[in-house]
């Protein structure tokens, strides 16, 4: 066969691997969306009609028969001083991205220290999910503290071997396994940083999730660091947005910044009434989703356990927050298979989210735990590990 036929065939063996793959990925969604049991059921599968519910709530949040909002009046104004009290910030503002949101807040930042070098982990959202917009946007240098699986120590931020203006710490770090630090080892990681006259910023996408590890209120956490970053989609399952949080005189300066990244938008009425409707009923949910997280985590130990599987791992071993990694050893071709089968053929969707390679031989999952997933007892997951199991090995079989 000659060379060019051989690469053709490559390429028609390539284009089959990705198109079998997306088809997986419509079947995995097709089955969570139609599951009579799920452990979370975010609004991203849910219909435009459903979506558009959400809002029914918001009337008794907010006057809906005030204007609507212009350029961030409004609703937008009211979400602002809102997330403001429950963080205990000065001020906020509202973003249509976080990406956006931590851009304008790392630049304000630089332009006050001096230093356009921001100290990450390796694994920082920014580094491995935003296309290097730090650099490549802001005109920001990150630089990497640490590539260890856990947040980065005081010891690495006080030895760093190069200056810094801001310290940017992800609370959770979810790449890692949405895992947070003791709160002794945050706060010794925050005065080491300010040991170096650097500014703190957490990247709190999900900080929300964190009260139950730390065992403080979200004012006292964020009161740590000189800015906070918050999603309104990621646990509080809003419509999408961000918000920027921290001194009055930062956020007005953020504000002028929006403005020319373009995210001075028209309207914003719908994302920012999903927020508060998160905001009052998702927010006090989440300790309830932390504490039964470990409950499942520990009933698929258990479970995995007694299938008899070679080798597993749930990490953290207690969650931190109300997500977590499962990590098999095998292909994640293999498991992707197995997991969506048994959605398939049971009704019951044990991991809702895709299989990744980590590494020969190794697949992960992230595992999600929301309202849905309160009505599993650890037997109903055991049970669930059962029918997983027994479909892996017959597709290991194969």
């Amino acid at each position: 066969m000659s060379d060019t036929a051989e690469q053709g065939t490559e390429l028609t063996e390539q284009i089959s691997d990705e198109e079998r793959r997306k088809q997986r990925r419509e079947r995995r969604l097709s089955a969570s969306r139609s599951a009579e049991r799920i452990l979370a059921r975010p609004g991203f599968l849910r219909t435009l009609r459903e979506r558009l519910a959400l809002l029914e709530r918001a009337s008794d949040l907010y006057d809906l028969d005030e204007l609507s909002d212009i350029y961030g009046s409004g609703v937008v104004a009211a979400l602002e001083e809102k997330v403001a009290g429950l963080l205990g910030t000065e001020a906020a503002a509202f973003f249509p991205t976080g990406t956006m949101a931590q851009q304008v807040a790392l630049r304000c930042w630089a332009g006050r220290t001096g230093s356009p070098t921001v100290a990450l982990h390796a694994l920082a959202h920014p580094e491995v999910h935003e296309k290097h917009a730090f650099s490549q946007v802001s005109g920001l240098r990150p630089v990497r503290v640490t590539s260890e699986p856990r947040l980065p120590t005081a010891d690495e931020v006080r030895d760093f071997d190069e200056p810094f203006g801001t310290l940017m710490l992800e609370l959770p770090l979810r790449d890692a396994g949405f895992v947070l630090p003791t709160w002794e080892e945050l706060t010794e990681v925050v005065q080491a940083a300010r040991e170096r006259d650097a500014v703190v910023h957490f990247d709190g996408a999900r900080l929300w999730e964190s009260t139950v590890h730390f065992d403080r209120p979200l004012d006292e956490i964020a009161g740590l660091a000189d800015s906070v970053y918050v999603s309104f989609y990621k646990s509080l399952d809003g419509f999408g947005g961000a918000a920027l949080a921290g001194p009055k005189t930062l956020v007005e300066e953020a504000k002028t910044w929006r403005h020319r990244y373009g995210g001075m938008i028209f309207q914003q009425f719908p994302t920012a009434l999903s927020a508060l409707v998160g905001l009052e009923h998702e927010l006090p949910r989440l300790p309830d989703y932390v504490r039964h997280a470990r409950v499942v985590a520990a009933a698929l130990r258990e479970g995995f356990a007694a299938a008899g599987l070679p080798w597993t791992r749930v990490h953290p071993e207690e969650p931190h927050t109300n997500e977590f990694q499962v990590w098999l050893p095998y292909d994640a071709d293999v498991v992707s298979e197995a997991a969506v089968r048994t959605a398939e053929e049971t009704g019951t969707v044990l991991f809702a989210n895709g299989w990744l390679g980590g590494g020969p031989g190794l697949a992960f999952t992230e595992l999600f735990v929301r309202a849905a997933g309160l009505e599993w007892t650890a037997d109903d997951v055991k049970a669930a590990v059962a029918d997983f199991v027994s479909r892996l090995t017959e597709e290991v079989g194969k």
